[in-house]
């Protein structure tokens, strides 16, 4: 089950936390893996692990805010592989801030990547999937679902891909194209480690705790946790599924009172 054999899965952000760990199980499950990233180590470190598996990976330097760039690499990759039929859009950065203190920089910083950058990679890659269907999977957050404190304009592009999931969804039903998306909760990353040590020197290890508390099981994902939500959502085994939002979240959303 949930096997990947002769699909080319094209992962944004593949070089680290979640899109690092989908690479690395499509790689496992047998798909022709094209990681794109702006971070060419740590793209190439993971294709360098993939093929150490004896899997099939490829590194495409992209940075997809940029429309045309997203372009010419897709066109590259139909070209060397002849189709696309998984699109994973996994990359995204996140801001600190409420709409008082967001700088106008900083929020068009964020649309551009987490929104226009999945309209980009959706844009370029539908009329190759349309000819043989496929399957697009976004990455949305709980922070789409629910007001966290100073996610100003995270919370707002994450919105926008739970809608843009379900226009997608509803817009290429009749070519047998489907489109969901997963809401993690906190995830251990190597960003959250970051930020803990750029905003809480010397309290790392508290915060980490208290971050992980907030989660009502506890701790805090694991990007294999998140990424075999991924590879079920984007299996043939969940063929029946479209237009639909993952929570994966320790119970964040349900359970916290």
């Amino acid at each position: 089950m949930f096997k990947l054999d002769k699909k080319v899965a094209v992962i944004t952000g593949g070089g680290s936390g979640i899109g690092r760990a989908v690479s690395l199980l499509f790689g496992q499950q047998g798909a022709s893996v094209c990681i794109l990233d702006m971070d060419e180590k740590g793209g190439a470190s993971v294709v360098n692990e993939i093929l150490a598996q004896n899997g099939q990976a490829f590194f495409y330097s992209c940075n997809i805010a940029k429309h045309e760039q997203v372009q010419q690499v897709i066109d590259k990759i139909v070209s060397e592989h002849e189709t696309i039929n998984i699109l994973v859009n996994n990359a995204g950065i996140a801001h600190i801030g409420t709409a008082e203190n967001t700088k106008e920089e900083d929020f068009d910083r964020l649309l551009s990547v987490n929104v226009k950058g999945i309209y980009n990679c959706l844009h370029a890659t539908l009329p190759f999937m349309k000819l043989k269907g496929g399957v697009i999977l976004n990455l949305a957050s709980v922070a789409s679902s629910v007001g966290l404190s100073e996610r100003f304009a995270y919370s707002a592009t994450k919105s926008a891909v739970i809608g843009m999931t379900l226009s997608v969804a509803k817009d290429f039903l009749s070519y047998n194209i489907r489109c969901n998306s997963v809401s993690p909760g906190r995830v251990h990353t190597p960003f959250v480690d970051g930020y803990l040590q750029k905003t809480y020197p010397g309290k790392e290890q508290e915060m980490f705790e208290k971050l992980s508390k907030t989660q009502p099981i506890g701790r805090m994902a694991k990007p294999e946790e998140v990424a075999g939500l991924i590879l079920y959502l984007c299996s043939d085994e969940a063929s029946f599924i479209t237009g639909c939002d993952y929570p994966i979240d320790g119970g964040f959303l349900k359970l916290n009172t």
